[in-house]
């Protein structure tokens, strides 16, 4: 079952960004704190979407956190996926198909063009299954990313 995330789920979403962070070698640049996660999905002016998967009993399985993007060649918004996840006893239930499957009904019933996301270069499980639903890397495309003093840097706050 794939359900709208509610602020008491918030803990759960948190605890799985954490896990996902550990699983892609990355723990120690999680900064969010659950305050900063709770007002990002349910503050006056949410700045990103979630959904939960739960197993048949009610478990909660895995999670989503998407935001809305807009591409200017497609006219029209699309959803950028900033995290997918299914906790590891859960995997191989068809959670996570049923997440993405929820964001692209998203997209087609709202129009949008399209849905995109990025994949650890290393994650082969994760480009594996992305491919089998037909998703396509963008070999074309190198991700860049401005954070902390080169952000602040040329945002003219200095170091």
């Amino acid at each position: 079952m794939i359900r709208t995330a509610t602020p008491a789920d918030v803990p759960v979403i948190y605890a799985m960004v954490r896990d996902l962070a550990e699983y892609e070698k990355t723990l120690h640049e999680v900064h969010a704190t659950v305050d900063q996660l709770h007002e990002a999905l349910f503050g006056e002016h949410p700045a990103a979407f979630a959904h939960i998967a739960e197993t048949d009993s009610g478990e909660v399985a895995g999670f989503s956190l998407w935001f809305l993007n807009f591409s200017t060649w497609r006219g029209v918004r699309g959803i950028y996926l900033e995290d997918l996840y299914v906790r590891p006893e859960a995997r191989g239930g068809g959670h996570g198909k049923a997440l993405l499957r929820e964001l692209a009904r998203i997209c087609v019933d709202r129009g949008y063009g399209r849905l995109e996301w990025s994949v650890l270069n290393w994650n082969k499980p994760s480009i594996d299954f992305y491919e089998s639903l037909g998703a396509r890397p963008q070999d074309e495309w190198t991700i860049y990313r401005l954070t902390d003093g080169a952000l602040a840097e040329l945002g003219g706050a200095g170091v």
